[in-house]
């Protein structure tokens, strides 16, 4: 009875003082009820037998107080007694070179896991690093006379009896290491102290890892916009419609190849914000607030530029190639019409500078005026030639050909020619006018010398007749003409062949690009629908969205193969698809915009799992705030505005002021968008429900490492907490300016409260 009220702290029934077998039987019974009363149930012990002196039921009897009042109450994370002393010793010892704690019997008979747990709790009491595991005698009496001395361990065994038997009994050595846990339970307070703080701090060191990552994802996809946004703006054209498609096609790898992979860390970076928001709110930590300019909605803006810039670019590249196109045919045009022109008036300047009308005869000079009308005749035929020459020219000036200065050097030289030949024209034509009526002259002094001359005048008049017919052939020119209507009609069969291809070409296309389209939009709508209806768990929504991203991202080669023939569509400068509405640039935003939905839709779903788990809520509470936040979201986007919110919180019994309702949107909205997801939704329905750390939690823990002391020391911190975590106190403490402080004291209190945002550490 005298030991049952020392190691319970309670007092029995009085005892009975007489001496007979009865009144010794009663005591015992009486120690035996008080057993029973603590719910140990006793076996085949009776007082009888335990009076009469029966040793193995006394020692049954002695065994089941110590299993109760010494061993019972040790628990480690929820396990039994034994389990949780043998994970206690597991523990202490794991670090401690060649102790293996599997059990309590042979894994203690070389001594070193009773010095192990000695030297872990009070390192100064034995110098663990000349111990050998090959001499275990001395091991175990070194155990021992330092419990007995220093730890007020009583001598329970003898070092001879453990290393004599092949396996020590196993309730002597669990009862004997169990008085080592009750001496270090101010050790173990410690220790819960600790794990407690490791718990917070891995707590925020996680969530500081994911704050650099956001800030490190967030600056290198904004540096990536910033450096791929003046590529896009950049207008300046090239000259030639290889140079213009070679920008096309740095355009098309930037579409497949650079920029999809941006796409999926645009998506990554809000998940990310996402997560670690709903963290910060299940861990009772204050929300993130990204560096300036790095905000969800900066990114968003940022993005919003890059495509608008985007948008612009290939509009001009498309612009830039139909106007090199029309250029091109400009200049080749040109070139055909002055090089007709030019061989025309080969020889014209010296033909009408000739002065053969000076030795001519009156008929010769009648000739060669005819000849000279039908020349100005041809000249002024040729005057439309040459303004569609000029003409030409001036359009190409005006589209900016990069061959101007050449084209309108030509184009001067062909008018300044043509008004010299108008010139030289006119100057020939009164020259044979003059000619002709001074030879009238003449001829009339001759007609009567012709009178009297006719047989050699008839003469005369037929051979100038047989001079004049040999002007009447067909000229290389004509011969020319006959040649080139062949040539374009072999130039019309190939154009014709090219419009086939071109027409194949966009069917092609269409074809495609008109089942691609509505496969999207039915998707966004599926993933919609599965977002917001309440089918199953959310593990079975997870599920669900997961199969649809696979079958989503096995989609890929088909958008891979459209892009193919789109690019066959640019190289063959097609500029419009009378067969389908659908743009490739359609396709392309329709496809980032479901990857980056599903991503988004899998991470909310994840979040609200997170959020159920952190603070227990059913499933059957999950779909009554999904019907209660589906019907205020009146505009099904997913998210209510400030005014839906607030008509959601009124229907549900809030009564709110406008500054109460400020601070719950602050609470919801901590970035200010005006929007409240369903995620944060439910973090704020089941605020009150949350069983998280607190600020004054932690102190209380740093305060039992530092042993009641306003402040802690480094020394103390490397003791108790792992390395890393140790370090990132000791970086992030502030010194301890208290008047009760030391050299290198830290202030613990301050860190504490800068964990959960209560002060500016």
């Amino acid at each position: 009875m005298l030991l049952l009220e020392v190691i319970s702290g309670e007092r029995l029934a009085k005892p009975e003082r007489g001496k007979m077998r009865v009144h010794k039987i009663s005591n015992v019974n009486k120690a035996l009820d008080f057993i029973a009363s603590k719910g140990v149930k006793l076996v085949s012990i009776g007082a009888e037998e335990i009076v009469d002196g029966n040793a193995k039921m006394t020692l049954g009897m002695i065994w089941t107080i110590i299993l109760r009042f010494a061993i019972q109450d040790i628990s480690v994370e929820e396990t039994s007694a034994k389990e949780g002393l043998l994970l206690w010793c597991q523990r202490k010892t794991a670090p401690y070179k060649n102790v293996n704690i599997q059990n309590f019997h042979i894994s203690w008979k070389d001594g070193l896991g009773f010095c192990a747990l000695i030297h872990r709790h009070r390192p100064e009491l034995i110098d663990y690093g000349k111990l050998r595991k090959d001499d275990p005698m001395t091991n175990l009496n070194t155990a021992f006379d330092v419990a007995e001395k220093y730890l007020d361990i009583p001598k329970m065994l003898d070092a001879e009896d453990i290393v004599g038997t092949a396996r020590p009994d196993e309730k002597a050595i669990m009862t004997y290491v169990s008085s080592f846990y009750h001496a270090f339970s101010g050790a173990q307070k410690a220790e819960t102290a600790a794990n407690r703080i490791c718990k917070v701090l891995a707590v925020n060191q996680e969530n500081e890892q994911l704050m650099e990552d956001y800030e490190k994802l967030a600056s290198d996809l904004l540096e990536w916009i910033r450096r791929t946004i003046p590529w896009l703006e950049n207008r300046v054209p090239e000259n030639t419609m290889q140079a213009m498609q070679q920008k096309l096609e740095d355009f098309r790898d930037y579409r497949r190849l650079h920029k999809p992979p941006k796409v999926q860390e645009k998506c990554q970076l809000e998940i990310n914000f996402n997560t670690l928001q709903t963290k910060l709110r299940l861990s009772n930590r204050p929300a993130f607030m990204p560096s300036e300019g790095k905000m969800v909605s900066d990114i968003s803006n940022a993005w919003g530029g890059l495509e608008g810039a985007e948008k612009g670019y290939e509009e001009w590249l498309l612009n830039e190639i139909r106007r090199l196109e029309r250029l091109d045919h400009l200049a080749e045009k040109f070139r055909q019409k002055a090089a007709i022109h030019e061989a025309w008036t080969e020889g014209k300047e010296e033909m009408l500078q000739c002065r053969d009308y000076e030795t001519a005869s009156l008929s010769e000079i009648k000739a060669l005026l005819k000849k000279h009308e039908a020349f100005e005749s041809d000249l002024a035929a040729h005057q439309d030639r040459v303004e569609q020459i000029a003409a030409i020219a001036q359009e190409l000036n005006e589209l900016d050909y990069y061959d101007s200065p050449s084209v309108n050097a030509r184009c001067q030289r062909i008018c300044d020619q043509w008004d010299a030949l108008g010139a030289l024209t006119q100057k020939r034509s009164e020259a044979l006018q003059r000619t002709e009526k001074l030879l009238e002259t003449i001829d009339q002094l001759y007609l009567e010398f012709a009178k009297r001359a006719a047989p050699f005048n008839n003469w005369m008049e037929g051979a100038m007749e047989d001079l004049q017919d040999t002007f009447i052939v067909h000229t290389i020119e004509e011969i020319q003409v006959r040649q080139l209507v062949p040539q374009r009609d072999q130039a019309l069969i190939e154009e014709h062949a090219r419009q086939q291809n071109n027409e194949r070409l966009r069917r092609q296309f269409a074809n495609q690009a008109n089942v691609i389209g509505p496969w999207i939009q039915t998707k966004m709508e599926e993933i919609g629908r599965i977002s917001i209806e309440m089918h199953g768990t959310l593990e079975d929504q997870l599920t669900h969205l997961r199969q649809y991203e696979k079958s989503i991202v096995n989609y890929k080669p088909k958008i891979d193969q459209l892009e193919g023939d789109h690019q066959l569509i640019q190289e063959a400068l097609i500029f419009d698809n009378k067969h389908t509405n659908y743009t490739m640039e359609h396709i392309r935003v329709g496809w980032e915009q479901l990857l980056t939905t599903i991503a988004r839709t899998i991470n909310e779903i994840e979040n609200q799992i997170l959020t159920r788990d952190a603070k227990g809520i059913s499933q059957d509470q999950m779909n009554e705030f999904r019907a209660s936040f589906n019907h205020f979201d009146r505009k099904r986007t997913g998210m209510m505005d400030a005014e839906d919110f607030k008509t959601c919180l009124i229907s549900m019994g809030y009564n709110l002021g406008e500054a109460e309702f400020s601070r719950i949107m602050s609470i919801v909205d901590p970035n200010r968008m005006g929007l409240v997801t369903f995620q944060a939704f439910i973090d704020f329905m089941s605020r009150e429900t949350a069983d998280t750390d607190t600020a004054d939690q932690v102190m209380a823990s740093f305060k039992v490492l530092a042993g009641d002391k306003n402040y802690i020391l480094a020394d103390e911190l490397r003791r108790e907490l792992p390395p890393d975590q140790a370090e990132y106190c000791i970086a992030r403490m502030a010194p301890y300016t208290g008047p009760d402080g030391v050299p290198g004291a830290l202030d613990y209190m301050s860190f504490s409260t800068a964990l959960y945002g209560e002060s500016d550490l």
